[in-house]
């Protein structure tokens, strides 16, 4: 069963549930306390016509009069005798005029009937037991028991009238749980959809990656749900750029190895044909043997830093003497380039727990491609100082070919090279500054490139924290 169907009856299996457990308990509560309800009416009815019977009773000094006051509680179903007294006036004294019949019997005191309003018993005879509602009638005159009134004997009226009424609102519950679970079913199924849809769409899409395509998901709402296609959205364009990285690195490590490799196998058959002598050839073949032996380097230290096994030997350390000594280390490179280079330090640089020979390979791969981007003539700037926040801040600053806009976000990515390192031939692999960036964060601190555009220089500032 798909997760659409599984969704839907669930949210169907609820609505109903909850539906008919509102109708049942809602038509169970009602019950019981119209139950009460309609006791308390009967008693309050045997009570008021039972004090109404006393007063009759002390007027008259019997039972006489007793029709009169059944009629005046609306309890006599002579309809021609009450319209009567209605013309007559004396109908403005009638407190209610019952359209459905109360059964009501009145019973001395010596148990005899004295009157059924439905005429089941006679005047006279011994009274049955009798159900209903019971109250006694006082001689208000002597205050003793003269009788007893029992109303509704037979529990009919308001027992049909309280079914009938729960009957109703059974009915008008049961249409409105109906309308009610109608709804919310295509509510469900409104839900279930939507809520489908987007997976439905990412199972497609994600086949699509599989297979080597690429594939966006519309991103229509702010919710989980679109959080979810935005996230796959970035996960695809990452695999996107790691397919093209993973493309270019293809081509540069097979460019890095056919050259040093071509170039060993000719002063190899040099040697061999006697083209070659032996001291310069094998000047040649160990040149590019250390080339491809830095390859290996990188792609080690890229290894390290993908199964997160790089390591710091951190040990007090003082940024100047380090400085200092990578500049000196990286003169004859530059000089053999005509490219100035430069330190220029503030004098409260302090010592700081760092892994001396690590970050000496962070600033020499900056210092690198500073060196080689730069044009005969051009300057590098190292610089070194402490900023507002308290923390060391180490800029390298060149003149040379500059980041276009475009490159500037991914020029710390593995196996990246810009376009402008392309054409002007610049060796590398993309490799140096994502292991910078790699031994950095592992010293706790922060990496970033900036340029005003192609043409116009680069900046690589590397920030530390004192703490570290």
């Amino acid at each position: 069963m798909s997760l659409r169907w599984r969704i839907m009856g669930s949210l169907v299996a609820v609505i109903l549930l909850s539906v008919l457990i509102s109708v049942g308990v809602g038509y169970y509560a009602t019950q019981q306390r119209l139950g009460v309800f309609v006791d308390r009416i009967g008693d309050d009815e045997a009570v008021q016509l039972a004090r109404n019977l006393s007063r009759a009773y002390s007027a008259g000094a019997g039972w006489e009069t007793v029709d009169r006051a059944l009629a005046e509680a609306g309890y006599s179903y002579d309809e021609a005798e009450q319209r009567e007294r209605f013309e007559e006036g004396e109908g403005e004294h009638i407190e209610s005029l019952h359209r459905d019949p109360v059964r009501v019997v009145i019973v001395a005191a010596d148990g005899g009937v004295v009157k059924d309003n439905m005429s089941a018993l006679l005047p006279g005879t011994t009274a049955p037991d009798l159900g209903g509602h019971r109250e006694t009638v006082i001689d208000l005159a002597t205050d003793r028991t003269v009788g007893h009134v029992y109303v509704d004997v037979n529990r009919e009226l308001l027992s049909t009238e309280s079914d009938g009424f729960l009957n109703r609102l059974l009915y008008i519950s049961l249409i409105g749980g109906a309308l009610t679970a109608g709804v919310a079913i295509l509510l469900a199924v409104w839900l279930s959809k939507r809520i489908t849809a987007p997976v439905t769409a990412l199972t497609k899409a994600t086949q699509k990656v599989a297979e080597g395509g690429t594939a966006r998901l519309p991103v229509t709402a702010a919710d989980e749900l679109g959080q979810m296609s935005a996230a796959f959205n970035r996960m695809a364009s990452a695999l996107k750029t790691q397919r093209e990285l993973r493309r270019r690195l293809i081509n540069d490590v097979t460019h890095e190895l056919n050259t040093p490799l071509s170039v060993i196998q000719l002063e190899a058959t040099g040697l061999r044909d006697g083209l070659q002598t032996a001291a310069g050839a094998s000047g040649q073949i160990i040149q590019e043997v250390g080339r491809l032996r830095g390859l290996v380097t990188d792609l080690n230290w890229l290894a390290e830093t993908d199964h997160g096994e790089l390591r710091l030997t951190p040990e007090a350390t003082s940024i100047r003497e380090l400085l200092t000594a990578e500049v000196r280390r990286w003169q004859p490179q530059s000089r053999a380039r005509q490219v100035e280079l430069s330190l220029r330090v503030s004098d409260d640089l302090p010592e700081m727990e760092l892994d001396r020979m690590r970050m000496s390979q962070a600033l020499g791969n900056v210092l690198n491609n500073a060196i080689h981007c730069a044009e005969a003539g051009g300057r590098v700037v190292v610089r070194a100082g402490l900023e507002k926040n308290e923390g060391l801040a180490i800029s390298i600053t060149d003149d040379g070919i500059g980041i276009d806009s475009a490159d500037l976000p991914h020029v710390f990515d593995r196996f990246y090279r810009t376009d402008q390192s392309r054409s002007r031939g610049i060796g590398g692999t993309g490799l140096g500054l994502a292991i910078t960036q790699a031994i950095v964060e592992a010293h706790g601190g922060t990496i970033n490139a900036a340029s005003s555009g192609p043409g116009q220089g680069a900046s690589v500032t590397i920030r530390l924290p004192l703490n570290k």
